[in-house]
């Protein structure tokens, strides 16, 4: 007997996680499957990769379970809600996993795909839809589902959502939802809105919370490395040359720089690939596969894969660029030290990040250790000296050096008025 057993999940269900190798539910699974099965509304928050997935969507299916009947045309009785194609695939697929052999028919419908064929799969009426706001409310205005039955609704990674702007669509979706229904809201970290949300949305709800909002898994090993933008390439290039067996993301905050990155490290000899907005959905689910097989061994992402990527087998998570949104940072290492494993997040911070960083650290509540490098504001710049230019600590032109402290060049000083002609 699991402690599966125990919760009042049904046999056919915990017999299916044991073929699985789920035996030992994780703390957030202990403690929100009970209270859902009674139920209750939940609140849950957890860092990533502790197993949210299965924590609401074990007592989603043994609710469908005891329906007995199919469910009516264009109708859909449980709804989760995920910012992202790439997180909404990730769910549906665990989900699907542990629904094999039941007869609860899942569906997602995302951006990105034809939406006629969508329209043609939901006709028949769904147990369990997953989806993204956007794609839903496209489907809702050609009135291709009914909400007027949906019995359960969960939000995963609602602080997500708020980041990417689906506060409104939220507010559109729950219109059509009846009242009377159960909702879990799933996240890792606890912006202020939040509450707001909770607020609307659930109902005297379990708030259950396994480790302190913006904390990183157990096993992350953190460092953070002072470096002059100019000079981040060839640091990324020579710590993934150091490890060029094992999977790494390398997470950047624009499109254009992620795509420009994936290219000169392939030109390096490295096996890369990119994910961003500017890909279809089809380039990212290549990606994403050959990243998951081993066969692309770096995988360059914007924040678009921060949350949507459970791979285990991820050692190292390279921050690239610091991101704009403090909270994002601990989704992004998140991606490593998956299912018990170890690994390491590193972060590169150039004199403009400063403040990126310090609200990282304010928010994780701890000072990452430093790789190399001084803390920018800590070094005395060389015109206020009288002493020469001055260094940091680190190699010359790598880590610690301020930017522009590069090579003097051999060019002859031009007068002030030739200079200026020049120009």
């Amino acid at each position: 007997m699991t402690q599966f057993d125990m919760m009042g999940l049904p046999q056919q269900l915990v017999t299916k996680l044991a073929a699985l190798g789920m035996t030992e539910p994780t703390p957030i699974q202990s403690r929100a499957i009970p209270a859902a099965l009674d139920g209750r509304d939940v609140m849950g928050l957890a860092q990533t990769g502790t197993g949210k997935t299965a924590a609401f969507g074990l007592p989603l299916m043994a609710g469908l379970m005891a329906y007995g009947s199919k469910p009516a045309p264009r109708s859909i009785r449980a709804l989760i809600l995920a910012p992202t194609r790439e997180l909404a695939k990730q769910i549906v697929d665990h989900i699907a996993a542990m629904a094999h052999g039941t007869s609860i028919k899942t569906a997602m419908v995302v951006g990105g795909q034809s939406i006629n064929a969508q329209i043609k799969r939901l006709e028949r009426g769904t147990d369990l839809l997953v989806a993204t706001p956007g794609r839903l409310i496209d489907l809702m205005d050609r009135r291709a589902l009914n909400l007027s039955e949906t019995r359960f609704l969960v939000l995963d990674e609602a602080d997500q959502m708020l980041d990417l702007g689906f506060i409104h669509a939220l507010r559109r979706i729950a219109r059509d939802l009846p009242s009377e229904r159960q909702t879990m809201l799933f996240s890792a970290t606890m912006p202020k809105q939040m509450n707001e949300i909770a607020q609307s949305y659930l109902t005297d709800p379990v708030r259950i919370e396994v480790s302190p909002p913006g904390m990183a898994a157990d096993k992350v090993t953190q460092a953070v490395h002072f470096v002059a933008k100019a000079h981040k390439p060839a640091l990324l290039t020579e710590l993934l040359d150091a490890h060029r067996d094992e999977l790494a993301l390398v997470f950047c905050r624009t499109k254009h720089g992620a795509e420009r990155l994936m290219k000169s490290l392939v030109a390096g000899g490295f096996s890369a690939a990119s994910i961003h907005g500017n890909k279809s959905q089809g380039q990212r689910d290549r990606a994403l596969a050959g990243f998951r097989a081993g066969d692309v061994r770096i995988l360059v992402a914007t924040d678009v894969a921060a949350r949507g990527i459970d791979i285990p087998d991820v050692r190292h998570v390279y921050n690239f660029d610091l991101p704009n949104v403090a909270d994002n940072y601990v989704h992004r290492i998140g991606r490593t030290a998956r299912a018990g494993r170890d690994g390491a997040a590193v972060a590169f911070c150039a004199p403009d990040e400063m403040g990126q960083l310090k609200d990282i650290q304010k928010v994780m509540k701890l000072s990452i250790p430093v790789a190399s490098g001084r803390p920018w504001e800590d070094i005395t710049p060389p015109e206020s000296t009288g002493k020469g230019r001055g260094r940091g600590r680190g190699r010359p032109g790598g880590p610690g050096k301020p930017a522009g402290q590069g090579k003097p060049s051999n060019r002859r000083r031009q007068p002030r008025r030739a200079r200026s002609q020049a120009a």
